[in-house]
């Protein structure tokens, strides 16, 4: 929930001039998040939010920095690498075993990466399966879910 929270902040600062938190915190709430003025404060220091001039004399939130695609996929990398504990494959399923209450946590990682080829995913408490188109799919999956948790 976390990642999709602050993946939907980063396109509100895109795309919109907001200018406090109240207002970042109602368009997040009309976007179906339900979270608190403390939380919007936390992703805001954790996404290193800032305000800058709009040009119009006043101010408006903006990322400062702009987190490159290789920023992204080393920092997904690694929340896998720190919570998949094995990788496997029957058919076209890939069964993931992370440690307990992380793999809602690491499924929503691979969401957001969009491997090619998994047509969806479902997480329970310490695992998770990815359906694959067919099982050539399932078996690159699975080999690439190995090299990113380095269990090759």
């Amino acid at each position: 929930m976390k990642l999709k929270r602050q993946t939907k902040i980063m396109e509100l600062i895109r795309t919109r001039e907001i200018d406090t938190q109240e207002e970042l915190l109602r368009l997040l709430r009309e976007s179906g998040f339900e979270c608190t003025q403390a939380t919007v404060s936390r992703d805001i220091r954790e996404l290193k939010i800032v305000k800058a001039s709009n040009g119009k004399g006043s101010y408006r939130y903006v990322s400062a920095t702009v987190p490159t695609a290789e920023h992204i996929a080393l920092k997904f990398s690694k929340m896998l690498a720190d919570t998949v504990k094995s990788v496997d494959s029957a058919m076209n399923l890939v069964v993931l075993h992370t440690y307990v209450a992380m793999a809602s946590a690491a499924c929503a990682t691979i969401d957001a990466m969009c491997f090619e080829g998994i047509l969806g995913s479902i997480a329970g408490d310490d695992t998770i399966v990815l359906i694959t188109k067919n099982e050539e799919d399932a078996d690159r999956i699975c080999q690439m879910m190995r090299e990113q948790i380095g269990a090759i």
